[in-house]
């Protein structure tokens, strides 16, 4: 089957996910959690790229981001991942034992409209959402946190919670203005329940690079970056009889 086309077109907000080789867990300590951070957060610095929202699980991480130009998603990804992957070799010591990460990234765009709103729930949450947290603000390896930490007026102390390495010393990644405002009970908000329906739409987003957005959008977003397969259904097509 052939490959998808790998669109990053600027100026469209992406979310983006990747996974462990397997599954396996990769963020087992604080330390693992924090040197992906710092490495995140010189990415974005690097390519002066917008991180508008994130989540890191343990054995895969969200990304809500809104580059400026084309083709700057695919180099934001690609020094995040070979960074983070070299990197982690070699405090581990486990050169020569392969690839960290399943494969490439995968990638939708999203409308900047309500439908941001829905990703960024979906994104902020997505510790609740694995039961992970009883409260999505409490899990401290995501932009949901950093967002609570601002209204309280303090930030999270690592070095109170680490042993000195060079990674505790991290500088949390910055999150960029929304193209959308940003609710004054959004905490509240990113805690309530994704439905079942919304929930379903977005992961086949994911699955299939699917556009999300409203009918019209999702149309025309997919034809102009070349993504019309991803509105195909999954499966053989039925055979007429």
């Amino acid at each position: 089957m052939p490959r998808r086309p790998r669109e990053s077109t600027g100026g469209l907000v992406y979310h983006v996910l990747n996974r462990t080789v397997g599954r396996e867990a990769l963020f087992q300590t604080e330390l693992d959690y924090v040197a992906f951070e710092r490495i995140l957060a010189e990415s974005i610095s690097r390519h002066e790229s917008r991180l508008l929202a994130y989540c890191i699980l343990p054995n895969h991480w969200h990304l809500l981001l809104w580059p400026r130009e084309d083709g700057e998603l695919s180099e934001v990804l690609r020094w995040l991942t070979v960074t983070h992957t070299q990197r982690y070799h070699a405090y581990y010591q486990t050169s020569g034992t392969g690839p960290l990460y399943q494969g490439r990234f995968k990638s939708f765009p999203v409308q900047s409209d309500e439908h941001f709103y829905t990703v960024a729930r979906y994104v902020e949450r997505n510790a609740l959402t694995a039961n992970l947290t009883d409260r999505a603000e409490a899990w401290p390896w995501g932009s949901l946190s950093l967002r609570s930490a601002s209204e309280k007026g303090s930030g999270v102390d690592f070095a109170a919670k680490s042993t000195p390495d060079p990674f505790s010393l991290a500088e949390r990644p910055p999150l960029a203005e929304w193209p959308v405002q940003l609710p004054q009970d959004w905490i509240a908000l990113v805690n309530e329940p994704i439905t079942a329906k919304e929930l379903e739409r977005l992961r086949t987003c994911v699955r299939r690079g699917r556009p999300y957005g409203d009918k019209d959008w999702v149309a025309l977003t997919a034809k102009r970056l070349g993504l019309e397969s991803s509105m195909r259904s999954a499966g053989r097509p039925r055979t007429e009889t």
